[in-house]
């Protein structure tokens, strides 16, 4: 059997495809919600005889067509299909009673990327909880977790939940959509009201893709700036820059690909890590947190956000190349350990950007990020050494490969 997305493998089910015909369904989508095919789940399921009552569209749009945080999505009517379109990312971003009361089933189809830190698996969170609370069956079409199975970053803090932090689990998971509702269901046998519909032929383990199926299924941006497999990778890394005043490349053709800032000189600040062959010993702090990647030095101008029109230079990360180490990349850890060099040696640099971020107003941004205010505090402080945080991320890495593995379906 060749690899195929949970829509696939629910198409083939006959029984399934019964059960669709003759209840009323919503289905929760974007545009990476495609088939074997490369067919929109939307379509697929009409020319099945699927009963589609409704859709709904996450942050960015069921059309994918908005670019930033906190760009609203209001509700339409697809012309295509007749089909109402609820934003769940405007009015509303919790699932109301009223718009599931006329419902049976609650099919969700989202890709996400790996990363807590992704309002596509806050989404997911809340559907399992307003489902169950409502009586709904909720059926998650599973797709590939492109980060796939490693652990890195620290774990959601108690309180700090937000839309970009819904469950006490560390910033790369390394779980499947399905296997996320299994953890947020809190059942490893998941009932008939919980359903997952599995991947075929999904090994998160083997290369070259360790969790994408290169080569198989075209990259299709599930946000706009989640735009190659390489971002994905890197992304439990580089979305802690949204936090900070440097660029993580958005208004590039490579966001959250890249860190870089107009008035920093990143290539020399980092080059005993770019250049570890001639670095001299000891040279290098960061030392294994900067193994497994390759680190290139570039320069880039930013058409829009953070430094729009100024030239950045910077450090551009590469995981799509023969000498990445899936297991070996840690992004966090690489992240945490470039803002605290700066830090070190620019104890004056304004790090911190202090600004509304996803509907967060009091907090600081990179705290929300984060999950709790952990990280910024060990990189202020300058008695906390590289060791105290790999302590930490170790200690959380060994928590959660005990934690999830009963709800592990691959």
């Amino acid at each position: 059997m060749t690899f195929q997305f949970g829509i696939d493998q629910l198409l083939l089910d006959a029984a399934a495809v019964r059960k669709l015909q003759t209840s009323r369904v919503a289905l929760v989508a974007h545009p990476s919600s495609v088939t074997i095919s490369n067919q929109h789940s939307i379509d697929a399921l009409v020319a099945a005889g699927c009963k589609l009552v409704r859709a709904f569209g996450p942050q960015h749009g069921l059309r994918g067509d908005r670019q930033d945080n906190m760009m609203e999505s209001d509700d339409y009517l697809d012309t295509q299909h007749q089909l109402p379109v609820i934003s769940l990312y405007g009015k509303n971003r919790y699932p109301t009673p009223a718009m599931l009361d006329d419902l049976d089933l609650v099919l969700f189809d989202l890709q996400d990327i790996g990363c807590r830190i992704y309002t596509y698996i806050t989404t997911l969170c809340y559907f399992v909880a307003a489902c169950r609370q409502a009586g709904v069956e909720l059926w998650v079409l599973d797709r590939p977790n492109p980060a796939g199975r490693p652990i890195d970053g620290l774990y959601l803090e108690a309180g700090q939940e937000s839309f970009v932090g819904c469950a006490p689990i560390p910033v790369r998971h390394g779980l499947t959509t399905g296997e996320l509702a299994g953890f947020f269901r809190g059942d490893e046998n998941p009932t008939e009201s919980l359903r997952v519909i599995k991947m075929a032929d999904y090994d998160p383990d083997a290369g070259p893709g360790f969790g994408w199926p290169v080569m198989t299924r075209p990259w299709v941006n599930p946000s706009p700036n989640a735009s190659s497999l390489n971002m994905a990778r890197c992304f439990p890394g580089t979305v802690l820059l949204e936090g900070t005043n440097l660029s993580e490349g958005r208004g590039t053709t490579t966001p959250l690909e890249v860190i870089g800032a107009p008035d920093l000189n990143l290539s020399d600040l980092f080059m005993a890590t770019i250049d570890k062959k001639k670095a001299p010993t000891g040279a290098n702090p960061l030392g294994s947190w900067a193994d497994g990647v390759w680190l290139r030095e570039c320069f880039f101008t930013p058409t829009f956000h953070k430094h729009q029109g100024e030239v950045c230079a910077g450090i551009q990360f590469h995981t799509d190349y023969p000498g990445y180490a899936h297991h070996a990349f840690k992004p966090y850890r690489l992240l945490a350990g470039m803002l605290k060099l700066i830090r070190m040696h620019r104890e004056d640099y304004p790090l911190w950007r202090h600004h509304a971020y996803e509907y967060e107003f009091e907090r600081t941004p990179i705290d929300v990020i984060n999950g709790g205010p952990g990280l910024r505090e060990w990189v202020d402080d300058p008695n906390a050494s590289f060791e105290d945080l790999n302590d930490r991320l170790t200690k959380a890495e060994t928590q959660w490969q005990e934690e999830r593995a009963p709800f592990l379906i691959y």
